[in-house]
């Protein structure tokens, strides 16, 4: 874990602090329940105990991390409730998004999403999870913005922050990949066809089986935490 210095030149270094353990904590280089100490943060970050305990706190406004009494700060778990809670929203503003897209969307941003199915696919290969995630965060964006619907966009733009750590446990899942460019293939079907009913159902299935994927990776851990280990 290290700060990026270009990146983030001219912003306060409670954000830059902010953003590198933030970066970390999604790309599941700090692990679930992993103590976040101000010591030795402030020493590997070479920055004071200030400005991390600044970023700790937006950590937390973000669900990111949890404050636990006499231990203090600490990687937040993966929990069902936060899951459901995010995918339900995001269910609804992606079928809502499906739905505008349909009747909006441009001859020039099917073919641009076409582009995005098949990079998709290469990414896969990679088996590299960021890469992926970033292909799939790039595709899903281009039906979102096809909605020309300002509000929607920024609402959505919102979530993503949230919704990128459960799209990387995910997408971490291999067995998943193929599904996953099935599904694609299938919103883009209908997409191209401006069929919104079809649209909307496969888009909120999409998002479904991804729920369903976490939750089962979610009750293998704690059977394994009761087996121990």
């Amino acid at each position: 874990m290290k700060m990026e210095e270009n990146a983030n030149e001219y912003l306060p270094l409670r954000d830059v602090v902010f953003n590198t353990l933030r970066e970390s904590i999604l790309k599941g280089e700090m692990k679930p329940g992993e103590r976040l100490m101000e010591i030795h943060l402030a020493n590997k970050l070479g920055v004071s105990r200030t400005p991390i305990r600044e970023a700790i706190r937006m950590l937390e406004l973000e669900g990111l991390v949890t404050m636990i009494p006499r231990r203090g700060a600490e990687v937040a778990q993966i929990s069902e409730k936060g899951l459901k809670d995010v995918l339900e929203v995001r269910q609804a503003l992606d079928a809502l998004a499906m739905e505008l897209a349909c009747g909006r969307i441009t001859e020039s941003e099917i073919a641009a999403l076409k582009k995005a199915c098949e990079h998709f696919v290469e990414t896969t290969r990679t088996q590299d999870a960021v890469e992926i995630a970033q292909a799939d965060v790039a595709l899903h964006d281009i039906i979102v913005c096809a909605s020309r619907n300002d509000k929607l966009i920024q609402m959505v733009g919102n979530l993503s922050q949230q919704m990128y750590r459960y799209r990387l446990e995910y997408i971490k899942d291999i067995s998943q990949h193929g599904r996953l460019i099935e599904e694609h293939e299938e919103i883009f079907r209908c997409i191209s066809a401006r069929d919104k009913e079809a649209g909307a159902r496969a888009i909120k299935m999409h998002i479904y089986n991804q729920e369903q994927s976490i939750l089962n990776q979610i009750q293998q851990k704690k059977e394994k935490g009761r087996r121990g280990g």
